[in-house]
């Protein structure tokens, strides 16, 4: 069956944050906070929608950003990948988003709160242009830090400055970080016990390059530090994050940057937007 775009707005100022509504009723029936597609940043059981945001970065966002509300697409897969893992928990939760991983922190955020945790939730961005959904997380989290890298909102810097503040204040049950793989290593940095700060058990969700989001290509597998080797599609994509060998990712990440280049840019140049170097 095909799905149809219901709603469609750009968020932000930055020209590359899109959301999106779709007609998904047996997907949102079933959807929960960690799942896929392009993580499902929201959902309504009752009028049969998911919503997704991402950030145009290369021909495929750039082709579903040219879609408009009516567009019809013709294959959504999913609920995919482990839900959040929910429970009334003794201790406060600490969610992060960063970037465009704000969105599918939201829906974590507002299922653990719903069944009585406590959420301090950390949001960053390189500014605030690049800043959304201020309101909907503040309205799931008991506590809220905005931080951007330039100053130009909340406070300066990453957000790993205020985790640790936090950690050093109170004792913590998890962190939930999703956003870019730098960021999500220095959050499992921080959250180790390899310093003068505790061991807490952290979550982050891996954005590796997926082709059919099932198991069988191979192409989103992630290794350990021990050299194990898993899929982000169906191990996760919320995982352990002291597992994993960020070093080895952020490697794997970039493997194709050349080829997303010039598919990015012949895409451009067929339909007259501006090319911009795929970050």
């Amino acid at each position: 069956m095909p799905y149809k775009i219901l709603k469609k707005k750009e968020l932000g100022s930055s020209g590359t944050l899109m959301e999106m509504v779709l007609e998904t009723p047996l997907i949102a029936k079933k959807a929960h906070g960690g799942n896929f597609p392009l993580t499902v940043a929201d959902y309504d059981r009752d009028i049969g929608t998911i919503t997704i945001v991402f950030q145009i970065v290369g021909k495929s966002t750039r082709l579903l950003a040219d879609q408009n509300v009516g567009d019809e697409l013709l294959d959504v897969v999913g609920p995919l990948g482990n839900a959040v893992h929910v429970k009334k928990y003794d201790n406060p939760i600490v969610i992060i988003g960063g970037g465009v991983g704000i969105a599918p922190c939201y829906p974590q955020a507002k299922e653990l709160k719903e069944v009585g945790n406590k959420i301090i939730t950390i949001i960053g961005a390189r500014n605030t242009d690049l800043l959304f959904w201020r309101e909907k997380m503040a309205a799931v989290s008991d506590e809220m830090i905005i931080c951007t890298d330039d100053g130009t909102e909340g406070r300066k810097g990453v957000v790993t400055e205020p985790l640790k503040e936090i950690m050093q204040r109170e004792k913590i049950e998890f962190v939930i970080a999703i956003g870019p793989l730098i960021m999500m290593k220095f959050v499992t940095l921080t959250t180790n016990g390899s310093g003068d700060l505790p061991k807490v058990k952290t979550y982050v969700s891996l954005n590796t390059i997926m082709i059919d989001g099932t198991g069988m290509c191979g192409g989103c597998r992630f290794s350990t530090h021990d050299g194990e080797i898993y899929f982000a599609c169906v191990d996760g994509p919320d995982v352990d994050g002291h597992i994993v060998d960020f070093d080895n990712l952020l490697k794997r990440a970039g493997r194709f940057k050349e080829q997303e280049e010039e598919c990015m840019h012949c895409y451009c140049e067929e339909y007259g937007h501006p090319y911009k170097e795929v970050k």
